[in-house]
């Protein structure tokens, strides 16, 4: 490296420090300053893009989020913390299925190889409310649609038992069968517990990123590892001794999450 460039990648560290320390003080705008001068001294590092998105995301100014995020992803496409506030960009403008995208990469990054645990949980939360939201607007509209079949079938009812001459019992009890059918046809549509061996034995709650210990055990990665380090290294069920480098991501337990959310549109009833 040239000695200006070797001197300007250095003004700029410096001027990340900086903004860093603003953020922290919430000084948004001297961040933003901040964030720019290192961008203009080097405008290849994806992380002073998203550090700029960062306070940008902080006043919800999104289109400048978006913006900054994609630059950072053209430089690191492996960023999580462009997919995650590109993808809450996205979903401000309700582009659900671009959003729920971004955010799906993002959480996939996360609890990859190089795992950010301490961001997994934001994710998924981000996630589960966009996924949500998206079940909740097909919800309605399924079921407006089902409402308006379920009227035109009780008035061919009608009509039927006036030409064919059916008794008032016998039209009552195909009423019944007929509002059964479409009661069935919404069950899909209520959330559901999910069951006990898809939810970690520390949190009690769904798995976001299930790992398992030598001795067979599967909790979620984040809860685990605080747990290692405040409580002692060994396994909470079994006692025995646990390294955080010995977890090992169960790939079986977390197909199963997706598919049953999948099934159930992300609309699960959250355990107490």
């Amino acid at each position: 490296m040239a000695p200006a460039q070797a001197s300007a990648a250095k003004q700029a560290e410096l001027l990340k420090q900086d903004g860093n320390t603003f953020y922290k003080k919430e000084r948004i705008g001297a961040a933003i300053d901040a964030y720019t001068g290192a961008i203009t001294l080097c405008p290849n590092v994806a992380v002073y893009w998203t550090n700029r998105a960062l306070c940008y995301k902080k006043r919800n100014e999104w289109r400048k989020v978006e913006d900054d995020c994609r630059k950072a992803l053209q430089l690191d496409s492996h960023s999580v913390k462009a997919h995650y506030m590109l993808g809450l960009a996205l979903l401000d403008r309700e582009e659900y299925a671009e959003g729920i995208k971004e955010l799906e990469k993002s959480l996939e990054l996360g609890r990859g190889p190089h795992s950010m645990s301490y961001m997994v949980e934001e994710i998924w939360q981000a996630l589960a409310k966009a996924k949500y939201t998206e079940w909740e607007r097909s919800s309605k509209e399924i079921a407006s649609q089902l409402r308006k079949l379920e009227e035109a079938c009780e008035n061919a009812l009608k009509i039927y038992r006036d030409l064919d001459g059916s008794t008032e019992d016998e039209y009552e009890e195909q009423l019944i069968q007929l509002r059964e059918v479409f009661r069935k046809a919404t069950v899909a549509d209520v959330p559901t517990e999910v069951p006990d061996h898809l939810c970690c034995k520390i949190t009690l709650d769904i798995f976001r990123d299930p790992v398992i210990t030598p001795s067979g055990v599967t909790y979620e990665r984040a809860m685990l590892l605080q747990h290692l380090q405040k409580v002692g290294k060994f396994d909470p069920v079994t006692r025995e001794p646990l390294e955080p480098e010995q977890l090992v991501p169960n790939l079986a337990i977390k197909e199963a999450v997706q598919a049953f959310l999948d099934d159930h549109g992300w609309a699960y009833k959250m355990r107490p």
